[in-house]
């Protein structure tokens, strides 16, 4: 069809106007005097797949964690012809859904645990428009009752740190049997190979002298504390916050 433009006298460009192709590819032709091949319309993806359903379903009923890639070599080794992503994209369909898994919640007894943790704000003082500065919230909440007390704080030292549970025992009249921290460095000096954790001296003796004691969190549980981490997602939209 290029050829045959091409002696009815039309240029490159009206060529590829024509015919849909690109100016080079029409050039490409040309130089080679052959003609552009015709394609016919390419099967759906989503048909190729449709061919392994049955195996697919039952590979992911006996083993729903089969990932695309070790199907896709499999149908493959069977005659699949069709690429990766639309054999994953055929897996969303008919992948069966997982099952939700309910979890326990965890509780604890009256004046047994505490939780204390900090989450980090911006903050504009009324008094001083256009400045912001980074101000941290201490709060700790009762395990079992969800009483929570908080204070803004300048910095997470160890000074502020115990000031803060001064407050907070002094607020709630007394103080737990164990208070729960996160991996912070003035409550969690390190831990052994062992698995024993070392506390700050002083956090411990402050502790001792309220009858409490302290307890780390497990590495990598992030929902160990969430009972002192819910209330900071009232204000983690706005993390900006306006103050006098």
């Amino acid at each position: 069809m290029i050829l045959e433009l091409q002696r009815q006298g039309l240029g490159v460009s009206a060529i590829a106007r024509q015919t849909g192709f690109d100016r080079k590819t029409v050039c490409n032709y040309l130089a080679q005097g052959l003609e552009a091949p015709v394609y016919g319309p390419r099967e759906p993806g989503e048909r190729l797949a449709e061919r392994f359903r049955s195996y697919l379903i039952d590979r992911l009923v006996a083993y729903p964690g089969l990932s695309g890639r070790r199907l896709h070599r499999e149908v493959r080794a069977m005659g699949y012809i069709g690429a990766y992503s639309t054999l994953t994209e055929y897996l969303r369909l008919v992948r069966p859904v997982a099952p939700h898994q309910f979890e326990r919640r965890f509780e604890t007894s009256a004046g047994q645990q505490a939780q204390v943790d900090f989450a980090e704000f911006q903050v504009e003082f009324t008094s001083e428009p256009g400045l912001v500065r980074k101000v941290w919230l201490f709060s700790m909440v009762l395990g079992h009752s969800r009483w929570l007390w908080g204070r803004f704080c300048p910095n997470q030292s160890l000074d502020t740190v115990m000031r803060c549970h001064i407050a907070a025992f002094d607020a709630m009249g007394g103080a737990c049997t164990e208070i729960l921290y996160d991996r912070m460095k003035t409550a969690v000096i390190g831990e052994d190979a062992a698995g024993v954790v070392t506390y700050n001296a002083s956090l411990v003796a402050l502790l001792a002298h309220y009858g409490s004691a302290p307890r780390a969190c497990q590495p990598y549980r992030a929902k160990t504390k969430g009972k002192v981490e819910r209330p900071f997602r009232y204000m983690s939209n706005e993390r900006k916050l306006v103050m006098p």
